[in-house]
């Protein structure tokens, strides 16, 4: 199992990302994770699943929704001391 943290720049709150990030997560099978807007205008997601799937959801968060315009998806370092929520295993969760 593979984990990772991506914050996805653009024009990514209010065009429905966050729910194409789950339905997508669905589509593809085997992840577990969230999705959650921040302040700043950009869109974090944190997901665990195999090596395959989490490329796929990579490849799909370039380009988002219909309505999106995705000009950076950036992978996070996840700190150890961290306000991050947790991973429910089996669900992919809108925070």
């Amino acid at each position: 199992m593979k984990e990772a943290y991506l914050k996805i720049e653009g024009w990514v709150q209010r065009v429905g990302f966050r729910r194409w990030v789950i339905a997508q997560a669905r589509d593809i099978g085997g992840l577990s994770g969230w999705v959650r807007n921040i302040e700043d205008g950009s869109v974090e997601i944190m997901m665990l699943g195999e090596e395959t799937a989490i490329n796929e959801m990579v490849k799909r968060c370039y380009s988002g929704p219909l309505f999106a315009r995705v000009d950076n998806v950036a992978f996070m370092v996840k700190s150890e001391v961290s306000f991050l929520p947790p991973i429910q295993q089996g669900r992919f969760i809108c925070l």
